[in-house]
């Protein structure tokens, strides 16, 4: 395995991270208890969820019940913002809403501290000074050690960061977003801005949902259990005839150096210098061992160069 720092601290994490969205919503907890045992079985030692995954609370309670005592040999993330109840008043990041988040999250997570306490998204209806100084409070007593951010802008990211500028212990330190061969808006402006403060990416969707593993194919049936079946709106957004192309001189590229495409998916964004850990999901511990299996994969700086020729037609 491999390890990174994320930003400037000292949070150095594996660089497969494992991503806990699925638990308590598409696998049950006997299966989530041995997802995450592979994962500390091979080294994974950065786990992100969210106070929202597994139907509002259920991957937190879910992650909490499992570790154990292994809560102390991990780097553990979650995320708050989201709404958690059907009015959307439990949600945002208000000074006041984030008192009440941080300690649900601890307390469903049978933990006292949160490594990496992130934003979920924007509260487009808060001083973005709110949130950063309600985020310091948290540091500053204790119950979080570092704070991120995700599906910021570039200008919202900057407003934030700003606010503390130069003192780097309470600023984020890593910016969390869809990045893949298949996503990749976050080049335009956003990846700039992280370089620049010296935080870190944390990829989510590596996989663009599946369709980068090599087992979905153009006017097929889904594969049971797929998150095509389980979120069909997520059809539209990933399945185009612009990215069945891209697969197709994707997997042309695999086939010309024995490579799959799963492998390439994540040495790809291995690559990149501003990403600390890939945050891969998973519903079996076969796919934990895959997502590992993917980092012997080497790529020479040509054949980096042949991949994003690809993606970039």
């Amino acid at each position: 395995m491999e390890f990174r720092k994320i930003g400037q601290s000292d949070l150095e994490v594996s660089l497969i991270g494992l991503g806990c969205n699925n638990f308590s919503s598409r696998i049950d907890f006997e299966t989530s208890k041995l997802v995450i045992n592979k994962a500390l079985e091979l080294g994974i030692n950065f786990f992100d969820t969210a106070d929202v995954y597994g139907n509002k609370g259920g991957s937190e309670e879910f992650i909490g019940d499992i570790l154990g005592n292994d809560r102390k040999q991990i780097i553990l993330a979650t995320k708050f913002g989201m709404p958690m109840d059907k009015d959307g008043e439990m949600s945002g990041a208000s000074a006041k809403y984030i008192l009440k988040a941080i300690e649900s999250s601890l307390k469903r997570l049978k933990t006292d501290w949160i490594d990496l306490y992130q934003v979920h998204r924007p509260d487009l209806n808060t001083d973005p000074e709110e949130t950063m100084r309600a985020l310091e409070n948290l540091i500053s007593e204790g119950k979080v050690r570092y704070i991120g951010c995700s599906n910021y802008s570039s200008q919202q990211l900057i407003l934030s960061q700003n606010i503390f500028k130069d003192e780097f212990d309470k600023m984020f330190i890593s910016s969390q977003d869809e990045y893949s061969l298949l996503v990749r808006d976050i080049e335009e402006n956003l990846v700039t801005e992280i370089e620049s403060h010296k935080m870190s990416l944390l990829p989510y969707f590596p996989l663009a949902s599946g369709l980068l593993t090599g087992k979905y194919k153009k006017d097929k049936y889904f594969p049971e259990n797929s998150r095509f079946l389980a979120w069909p709106q997520l059809v539209d957004k990933y399945m185009s005839n612009e990215n069945w192309i891209k697969i197709e001189s994707l997997e042309n590229f695999c086939d010309k150096y024995n490579l799959k495409l799963l492998d390439i998916s994540f040495r790809w964004l291995a690559s990149k210098k501003y990403v600390s850990s890939i945050i891969a999901g998973a519903t079996s511990a076969q796919q934990v061992e895959q997502n590992v299996n993917s980092l012997k994969c080497n790529l020479s700086e040509n054949q980096l160069k042949e991949i994003n020729r690809i993606i970039s037609a």
